[in-house]
């Protein structure tokens, strides 16, 4: 990790996590694809329910970037029995944070889709969609926290293994039970909760397959005793990860509120983007996925300039991707809307809606850039600065003002502008972040 050269290092550590994520992506648009054919209540409802899903899956892969991070920081300076220690305590508290989190969905879902719609259709088919979809969050979590421990000792082919056989478990079963196809139960919106739980299952039992039958350099051991110190470390860079990522579902609850006064349908086309922005966001994630423990083995060995080459070179392959995805946008924004909806109305909003928003996507290349690298130094609380910029203080206020201003497209426009303005402060606080090391 310390002597290959960084462009090929970080590609071969990326190109499985950029393909898994790729098909990842395919499975949003699939998933939510199939649901449009319910009904545009159906995709409403996956809409709203989206920020509590997103909110659980906040958790387990914040939580696990902090043992990503601790894990490749102790194997960077030699210690392989503290790498072990941090497995081991990371795997109760992901199972802890699994049980209460099933129980808490569970009892909020119902009050949460009645703050953003009079709809008992809506309201019903999200509550149905729920109830089965967060009795899954244990495999779930468990998923994501092999996903982290084997990124972190670089295993990313078994990664991306994992999840491509989940999310193509989960493509093929979903128009077979949400249809009724063969020997399958119709079972409509509870059919896509439950092809999508499948396919966790399936992957997880792939990861216990890999743990157990090919040996890792670190190890689940029952002789670990709980080390307050060793929590705290995971915390420190867990808990500011598990913001970051719970902080789009604030974003989203938040325009729902705001774009629920104007009409439903400004609420699908929001739920209908951030669909088809996993297509660019989640392989740029891929490649970030693939840096961060090369960056946090190299800052454990004080190899300074291969982690400011490793950041500068996964920066140019996500402007690549944010470049394409702006192009496809400014171009053909209508077909990628009609995916989900056949209303002209929907169709037309949300074309709007995405030409103005992907302006701010090749610059936001530099946020997500420099947010990763923070998370896999270790370094969690700048890293939270830089989402919190990106996802509440710049972007709430001004879809708020700017919705005041020019209705509903207001909000389209905060999206740029706060693409821009975080990207200034993510790299200064980069700089500032690691010039010290």
């Amino acid at each position: 990790m310390k002597e290959k050269p960084v462009f090929p290092l970080l590609v071969s550590m990326a190109l499985p996590m950029v393909i898994s994520m790729l098909v990842n992506s395919l499975y949003n648009i699939v998933d939510s694809f199939f649901v449009a054919q319910i009904s545009e209540d159906a995709m409403t409802a996956l809409s709203l329910v989206y920020p509590v899903q997103n909110f659980v899956n906040a958790v387990a892969i914040g939580f696990g970037i902090g043992l990503n991070a601790v894990i490749s920081y102790y194997l960077g300076a030699g210690d392989k029995k503290a790498a072990g220690c941090a497995a081991t305590q990371g795997l109760a508290l992901t199972m802890l944070h699994a049980v209460i989190l099933t129980i808490g969905s569970l009892l909020v879902i119902e009050r949460f889709l009645r703050m953003f719609s009079s709809s008992e259709t809506v309201i019903d088919l999200g509550v149905r969609y729920s109830r089965i979809i967060f009795l899954f969050t244990i495999a779930i979590m468990a998923n994501l926290y092999f996903e982290k421990v084997f990124q972190a000792v670089g295993r990313m082919k078994v990664t991306m293994t994992g999840m491509m056989i989940g999310c193509i478990a989960n493509i093929i079963l979903d128009p077979l039970i949400i249809f009724g196809i063969g020997p399958f139960p119709k079972m409509g919106i509870e059919g896509a909760a439950l092809a999508t739980g499948l396919g966790q299952v399936v992957t997880l039992v792939l990861y216990l397959a890999f743990y157990f039958t090919r040996p890792l350099p670190v190890k689940i051991h029952k002789s670990c005793h709980v080390d307050r110190a060793m929590v705290g470390r995971l915390y420190a860079v867990g808990i500011p990860a598990t913001l970051n990522m719970a902080l789009p579902s604030l974003l989203i609850t938040a325009l729902n509120g705001i774009l629920s006064a104007y009409s439903q349908v400004y609420v699908v086309v929001l739920g209908i983007y951030y669909k088809l922005q996993t297509f660019l966001y989640l392989p740029a994630n891929g490649i970030i996925q693939g840096m961060r423990p090369l960056i946090g083995y190299n800052y454990g060995a004080g190899e300074t300039k291969r982690v400011h080459r490793l950041f500068a070179d996964t920066l140019y392959l996500s402007l690549g991707i944010m470049l394409f995805g702006t192009v496809y946008c400014q171009i053909f924004p209508d077909s990628l809307i009609a995916l989900f909806s056949s209303n002209p109305e929907t169709i037309q909003a949300g074309g709007i809606a995405l030409r103005i928003i992907s302006l701010g996507f090749l610059v936001s290349s530099v946020s997500i850039t420099s947010s990763g690298a923070l998370e896999g130094l270790g370094k969690g609380t700048p890293s939270l600065i830089i989402s919190l910029c990106r996802y509440t203080i710049i972007i709430i206020p001004a879809a708020f003002i700017l919705s005041r201003i020019f209705g509903a497209s207001g909000i389209w426009y905060a999206f740029g502008i706060t693409e821009f303005a975080t990207a200034v402060i993510a790299y200064m606080t980069y700089r500032r972040a690691t010039i010290k090391k």
